[in-house]
């Protein structure tokens, strides 16, 4: 089996956001940029079906600065072959070029399974796994929470509001989201990517020219402003009670 991961890098929210003189774009020539969460999961979630089916791991990454880091700490993880997709340069790419992209590629790869973050903190037009399933013509499963592989199917799991799961059996080839994975992200010592990046070597495709129809075209970005009307309410239980359902008929939620 031939499972197929897409990781992007998104920006580092631990770390203050920044807008550019243009006004249209975070500035980006000091911030920090990590693994999307969820397409870490995706990764974690590859590697245990690898462990229980002895399926083959591929993680592909648009060739930007800094993803090799990303695609060698999957190596040092147990992933089999690591794709860097070069000639896109270092711009902001929306999502309908990156499934394009990925949609021209993946065909020669041969996948059963493509999995990838259900959704990232920087997607403005869409997300990435049902954009590309869509120009694959194959099923797409969001928000999931488990899988297991059979003949020719998976079964996804999905956790709903009141402690719910539901499950849905998918044929394969088929894309899914991934919100989590069975278990946490494993951890790999730091020194085991150095290894990974004294012994292996990462592959390259060339990426066609981006097709960006379909993005969203930013006007203007802003950063929220501060509110002034904040009020702390003190006193007994009952004073606040009061108070709340005095604030809230004035603003007729009452």
């Amino acid at each position: 089996m031939n499972i197929v991961v897409l990781v992007k890098l998104v920006p580092d929210l631990v770390e203050e956001l920044e807008i550019d003189a243009g006004g249209k774009s975070l500035d980006m020539t000091f911030m920090r940029q990590i693994i999307n969460e969820h397409d870490e999961h995706a990764l974690e979630q590859a590697l245990l079906l690898k462990e229980r089916k002895g399926a083959e791991v591929t993680v592909i990454g648009l060739g930007t600065e800094g993803m090799d880091d990303i695609l060698f700490t999957a190596a040092a993880k147990g992933a089999d072959h690591q794709i860097r997709l070069t000639g896109v340069g270092d711009g902001p790419v929306n999502n309908h070029a990156l499934a394009r992209a990925y949609a021209s590629v993946l065909g020669g790869l041969n996948p059963n399974l493509i999995l990838t973050g259900v959704q990232a903190n920087n997607d403005l037009d869409g997300a990435l796994g049902p954009i590309l399933a869509g120009l694959m013509q194959w099923p797409y499963v969001g928000y999931i929470s488990g899988v297991s592989v059979g003949d020719g199917r998976c079964t996804v799991r999905k956790e709903f509001t009141g402690g719910l799961i539901g499950e849905m059996e998918v044929e394969l080839p088929a894309v899914l989201g991934i919100q989590a994975a069975e278990s946490p992200p494993r951890y790999v010592a730091v020194s085991k990517v150095r290894q990974a990046m004294k012994t292996m070597s990462l592959d390259e495709l060339p990426a066609p020219a981006l097709d960006t129809q379909g993005g969203v075209d930013v006007e203007r970005m802003i950063l929220p402003e501060g509110g002034e009307h904040a009020e702390m309410i003190e006193g007994d239980i009952e004073a606040i009670a009061d108070r709340l359902v005095t604030l809230l008929r004035e603003h007729g939620a009452l």
